[in-house]
């Protein structure tokens, strides 16, 4: 950036689109951290990471059930946001669920709203377990009833229909304990307390919507580092060969199911909340046009 302006110019006009495209990729200094520094009006540890798509991230600021709550579609790569226009706040509303999408046929982002609300005797009416899931495969968000383990709840992006798939059979956790994960675009049920005495055990769908393709693998107990004994274990992104990135309670560790080993992931702070997330060089103005 130090060349003037008119020859850079005239570099830039001998290139390919591509090689362009790619200058963007590789403009920033390597082995530091990347910054995100869009000026949102809430403190990050007031922030719920509703999920991850196409290098767009959706984020909630404050809490869900005071009607004052924000949400944000952000590019982290560029410091872009916006904030969403939410529906108006009526008495009834308890609290609200947000789920965050992209439809592979519509080509568009969703951003799901599940109402909570009260009736006379004060009683919650949501059909549906109050909170959606980060498990988004083959264009469908997935989510678990808090008293139920024998289904799975399913939310198709592009027909907006509810279907439910079959829990794997046997399953004695109670769902409450469970956690709905994508893994290398399978559909993955993992233990979401772990108890110092117990595995961690992990069911794949390798078929998306056969009952019959549950497999199960288990994490052994004393494989699991000091520290993170007794927290929960959350699979965040699989490697291509097979390591697993696990959230447990403020810390990120690596487990590889060859060697059956845990290496801890160094992070500069506690670890609030995590996703698997590839960034994109679309800008907002992009894909909202005139609405951004």
């Amino acid at each position: 950036m130090d060349l003037p302006w008119v020859i850079m110019i005239e570099i830039l006009s001998r290139l390919p689109i591509k090689p362009i495209f790619r200058c963007r990729a590789v403009c920033k200094l390597c082995g530091g951290t990347v910054q995100v520094t869009p000026k949102f009006h809430f403190h990050p540890r007031s922030a719920i990471l509703v999920g991850s798509c196409n290098g767009f991230i959706c984020l909630v600021g404050g809490l869900t059930h005071i009607e004052n709550h924000s949400v944000y579609i952000n590019n982290p790569l560029f410091g872009e946001y916006f904030k969403l226009e939410l529906p108006k706040w009526e008495i009834s509303v308890t609290q609200v669920a947000y789920g965050f999408c992209f439809s592979e046929v519509s080509r568009e982002y969703k951003v799901l709203r599940l109402v909570d609300r009260k009736v006379q005797d004060d009683i919650r009416a949501s059909e549906l377990e109050y909170d959606f899931g980060k498990a988004n495969v083959n264009g469908t968000l997935h989510w678990m009833d808090s008293e139920k383990t024998d289904s799975i709840y399913c939310f198709d992006v592009e027909t907006e229909k509810i279907k439910s798939l079959l829990a794997p059979p046997g399953l004695e956790t109670p769902s409450s304990n469970l956690r709905l994960a994508e893994l290398g675009n399978c559909l993955c049920l993992t233990d979401n307390i772990h108890i110092w005495n117990v595995n961690i055990n992990i069911w794949w769908m390798k078929e998306y919507g056969i009952a019959e393709s549950w497999t199960k693998n288990s994490i052994l107990v004393e494989s699991i580092p000091r520290g993170m004994v007794n927290y929960s274990f959350e699979p965040i992104f699989i490697w291509k060969d097979g390591e697993i990135l696990f959230q447990s309670c403020s810390k990120l560790a690596w487990y590889n199911p060859e060697m059956k080993t845990f290496r801890v992931v160094n992070v500069d702070s506690d670890v609030i909340a995590s996703t698997k997330y590839t960034p994109s060089l679309y800008s907002l103005k992009t894909v909202m046009g005139d609405d951004f």
